[in-house]
């Protein structure tokens, strides 16, 4: 074999080759039967060729081709590869999901309930969902209408932070964390030693009252109101007796004649025993002689 004939077939297996790993590389699939559909988009966000197709979250084939629908405008036709076993519902959709890397995959979103199936080479219409791209467009606005709002508060935040009141009260407040502190190692030390004590107190307490509960129980009561009830009946009576003028007792309470009798009578006690002090010869005469003063007067 001449040389040239070699280089020539070396050169052939090598673009062989290279065109081989291009579309290994890319996801094609050059010894696999595949069957190709169509989805339609009226955005595609970045979507490149030989990006995944994904179904379920499992890779299912790869975008092969995307043109432009001129007989549509503003619509774009995207060619995707599936493998060839791939059963697609009627109803379902593609889905193009913005990640946040800035790229971008389709997901086939299955119609599940549908019995029917699409050919090879129909056409599914397309979703964009912009994921959580989307939502940051969406929330960007309302952002830059905060910044305003947020530079004043951060305005404000410095001012109180150069405020040396906030650092009086941070003080106190530290001061106060300390006393709060001191005052639970205290009712800590309470708790230990002197609430023991305290409840058993209490538990003695409520025993004697318990003790007294069944004492009370034990009272006839009607006996004793009935024993109440005669007393006071006696009082009663004897208080009518006093009040009345038909017994001594009575009389000396309530008859002021026998009051000042008696104290006259009493009056008259008091002088004779005062004069008798004074004058006793008068009412005694003694003498170890007999009547010697009469004698002499004779």
């Amino acid at each position: 074999m001449k040389k040239e004939v070699q280089i020539g077939l070396i050169g052939m297996i090598a673009i062989a080759l290279l065109i081989f790993g291009i579309n290994y590389l890319k996801g094609v699939r050059m010894f696999q039967a595949s069957s190709y559909y169509y989805v339609e988009f009226t955005n595609i966000n970045g979507l490149a060729v030989s990006s995944p197709v994904f179904a379920s979250g499992y890779k299912i084939g790869l975008v092969r081709d995307i043109e432009y629908n001129h007989a549509k405008p503003g619509h774009v036709v995207v060619e995707v590869e599936l493998d060839d076993n791939m059963n697609i519902p009627q109803g379902s959709k593609g889905e193009l999901v913005s990640e946040m890397l800035g790229t971008v995959k389709m997901n086939l979103l299955f119609n599940l309930e549908s019995q029917t199936y699409h050919q090879p080479g129909d056409t599914l219409p397309g979703i964009v969902n912009n994921g959580l791209m989307g939502v940051a467009e969406g929330i960007m606005p309302k952002v830059e209408q905060l910044m305003p709002k947020m530079d004043s508060i951060l305005h404000s935040l410095n001012q109180l932070l150069a405020n040396p009141a906030l650092t009086a009260t941070l003080e106190n407040t530290e001061k106060l964390t300390a006393n709060l502190d001191v005052t639970t190692r205290q009712l800590n030390k309470l708790m230990q030693n002197d609430l023991p004590q305290l409840t058993g107190r209490m538990i003695s307490i409520a025993d004697n009252f318990s003790v007294i509960s069944e004492n009370l129980k034990g009272i006839n009561y009607a006996e004793t109101f009935q024993k109440i009830d005669s007393t006071l009946y006696n009082v009663q009576t004897l208080t009518n007796k006093l009040n009345s003028k038909d017994n001594t007792v009575g009389l000396l309470f309530n008859d002021p004649t026998l009051y000042n009798n008696l104290s006259a009578t009493t009056a008259n006690a008091a002088s004779l025993l005062e004069d008798l002090q004074a004058h006793p010869k008068r009412y005694v005469h003694f003498s170890l002689f007999g009547r010697k003063e009469k004698a002499d007067n004779k």
